[in-house]
């Protein structure tokens, strides 16, 4: 008969070469995506005015790419490259964040349109247009979109992180564990808001998002593909995330 010791050493033993199989797996995974790292934090860069640490936002998003690694679960109905990308890039956001907060000024100016966003909806129950909406705040339009387009850069929004807590996708992608069936529901309902939120948006910024995130062009190329420049499409990126931004935040 085995002692508890014996049933002890035997267990540590089968569970050996699973735990060496599994540090050669994360092993593979984080040298495999080393590039996802580059990619996502030059995308980032792409949009800033400001100087900022390359080197920074690399280690940043090394970082998320290791616990990325670590937690990922292969049994999930999900390719690692996609869990990968979102921990990586929230990383590398976190890490913008705390860098550059967002000014006071902004602060006040972005809850005036906000504010106004929100009347207009309610009196009219359509999204206003973007004349429409800096009349109502009585600033010019270049004004407005320089606004939400500060407000964009220092917060960092985009369709992948809607607001200061927590990013959009990551509420239906998979977290550490394997949610609980009333959690599974959720992220189901969260992506159906998101869903509806971008298809209630005004024509031209419905495109927009769909262009830059749903077909993966570049500034430039959404640019070409409406017939503005690429300092102007970044002003009506900005301003439809930001629109966005407040139709999930007014959602039930």
């Amino acid at each position: 008969m085995e002692t508890t010791s014996t049933l002890a050493v035997k267990t540590l033993t089968d569970q050996a070469p699973a735990q060496q199989s599994r540090d050669l797996l994360e092993e593979k995974w984080i040298v495999g995506h080393l590039p996802l790292v580059k990619h996502i934090v030059q995308k980032q860069m792409h949009h800033l005015r400001r100087v900022v640490d390359f080197d920074d936002l690399i280690s940043a998003g090394m970082v998320g790419l290791v616990k990325a690694a670590r937690s990922f679960d292969p049994a999930r109905n999900v390719e690692f490259k996609t869990y990968a990308y979102v921990r990586i890039r929230g990383a590398v956001v976190d890490e913008l964040r705390n860098s550059s907060p967002l000014p006071p000024n902004v602060h006040r100016e972005i809850r005036r349109i906000e504010e106004a966003y929100r009347n207009i909806a309610a009196e009219t129950g359509r999204p206003p247009g973007d004349k429409e909406l800096a009349r109502a705040v009585n600033l010019p339009l270049e004004s407005m979109y320089k606004t939400v387009e500060e407000a964009r850069r220092r917060k960092f929004v985009s369709i992948h992180g809607l607001n200061d807590d927590k990013s959009a996708l990551s509420n239906f992608l998979p977290p550490d564990r394997t949610p609980a069936p009333d959690q599974q529901a959720e992220r189901r309902e969260i992506l159906e808001a998101l869903t509806r939120a971008v298809m209630d948006l005004p024509r031209r910024d419905k495109r927009i998002l769909l262009l830059y995130y749903g077909r993966e062009l570049t500034m430039k190329e959404t640019a070409a593909m409406l017939g503005v420049t690429e300092s102007r499409i970044s002003q009506l990126h900005a301003s439809a995330l930001f629109k966005l931004s407040v139709k999930l935040d007014a959602s039930p």
